[in-house]
């Protein structure tokens, strides 16, 4: 377990217990998303309290420890609740079965609890919203099953990817910097628990199991949320952003997603539909590759172009950008990217026979272009004219793709060619 969550409740103690309003403890049990919550030193489970507490038609509740059920029972430890005129008795593991997922949240009272936001808790809801649908659930690549959480230069970003697709979204952060990643399985729930909270504050400990390591904390006016990172290194996400664009396109997202589900029914295929986008003329043309269907909406685009996109990821990318988009298109083998008010998604195209020919004539050229900008880069450095096989050190031919320290490939252009031929290329992450 890697997540702990911490309800602070406004209250007063009493004795061993406290003494709190009925409204508030219900209403950060309800916001919580462990299912396990240790009261007094007591573990029950959340939805069996919450349900019990909401029943109850007093407005403050009272809890000690150690109350016996009857006098039969007094050597049983349990909970005494009370609230207006009703009195009830709990057992520890009270709630608690077999299939309880073993997430725990613990009730910590205090006299006063504020809170300095410094996110909008909102704004922080929706970004995570629209980040986490693009996160691996496969275990193949742990660090991309993860939500990569990033404060630097007066921003927080959080990124998603799996690999075909790469969502990235910020948000204005002025409090220090700190790096974290947090496990899908981690953050579920996340998302409707910061839409009901007022406000929310973000920020980075050092984490106790490692020293390189850190853990988010996100406190709100009732909970505390902390998780401790995950081990790994994170794909550099900003070197997979395509930054030369050959098409421009803006559009409603809206009527686009209803096109997509129109021709996603009439194939019967559901998400497996690949969907052809072919741009020009004041339009976006949506078809099957059948022919089977097509709809077109009107368009303002800068020129003309063409790519297949899977129906599936289509359909995910316009919902998440949402009201206007703007598609920018390089080719039809290259990356797509989707961007809609800060929000940036990519998106690895389907490849056709077409593509697949654009891209192999184009890697020929390409290749002669580094040799030729290789070569001048060593004729500027020692002002003699240099083969490439002769600018290392060691008599080795260095080609871009030798440059970086891993020995690959760390341009976004060169790592998708090597996976052509299949049929939908990963994002190079």
């Amino acid at each position: 377990m890697t997540k702990i969550e911490q309800l602070n409740i406004g209250g007063k103690r009493s004795g061993d217990g406290f003494v709190a309003h009925k409204a508030m403890l219900t209403d950060a049990l309800s916001r919580a998303v462990s299912d396990r919550v240790i009261l007094l030193d007591f573990t029950v489970g959340r939805k069996g309290l919450l349900g019990y507490l909401k029943a109850l038609s007093g407005n403050v509740v009272k809890v000690t420890p150690n109350g016996s059920a009857s006098e039969t029972q007094t050597a049983e430890k349990c909970l005494k609740v009370v609230c207006g005129d009703t009195t009830g008795h709990l057992s520890d593991s009270e709630w608690i079965g077999e299939n309880t997922p073993m997430t725990v949240c613990q009730v910590k009272v205090c006299p006063s609890n504020s809170v300095k936001p410094n996110v909008g808790a909102t704004e922080l809801a929706d970004v995570l919203a629209r980040v986490l649908p693009f996160v691996a659930t496969e275990d193949t690549r742990p660090t991309l099953q993860c939500v990569n959480f990033v404060a630097k230069d007066g921003k927080l970003t959080l990124v998603g990817a799996d690999g075909y697709r790469l969502a990235i979204e910020s948000l204005d952060y002025d409090d220090g910097e700190g790096q974290a990643l947090i496990t899908l399985d981690d953050l579920k729930g996340m998302v409707s628990a910061l839409r009901r909270a007022k406000r929310a504050r973000v920020s980075f400990e050092k984490s106790g199991e490692s020293l390189d390591g850190e853990s988010l904390v996100i406190d709100t006016e009732l909970i505390r949320y902390k998780w401790m990172g995950s081990q790994g290194s994170y794909p550099d996400y900003d070197k997979l952003i395509p930054t030369e664009h050959n098409t421009v396109v803006h559009f409603d997202t809206v009527e686009a997603l209803k096109a997509v589900n129109a021709l996603k029914a009439l194939t019967g295929s559901g998400d497996d539909c690949p969907v052809d986008l072919t741009i020009g003329n004041g339009k976006i043309v949506m078809a099957c590759p059948d022919d089977k269907g097509r709809a077109e909406l009107i368009a303002d685009a800068n020129s003309e172009g063409q790519v297949r996109l899977d129906g599936g990821y289509l359909a995910q990318a316009l919902k998440a950008c949402g009201g206007m988009v703007d598609l920018m298109l390089t080719n039809a083998s290259s990356p797509v990217l989707f961007a809609s008010n800060g929000y940036r998604l990519v998106v690895m195209p389907m490849m056709t026979a077409a593509s697949k020919a654009e891209a192999e004539a184009e890697t020929p050229a390409e290749a002669e272009a580094d040799l030729t900008a290789e070569k001048a880069e060593a004729e500027a450095k020692t002002g003699e004219t240099e083969t490439p096989a002769e600018t290392g050190e060691t008599g080795e031919t260095e080609t871009p793709a030798e440059t970086g320290e891993t020995g690959e490939t760390e341009t976004p252009a060169e790592k998708p060619k090597r996976q052509r031929r299949r049929a939908k290329q990963p994002v190079a992450v």
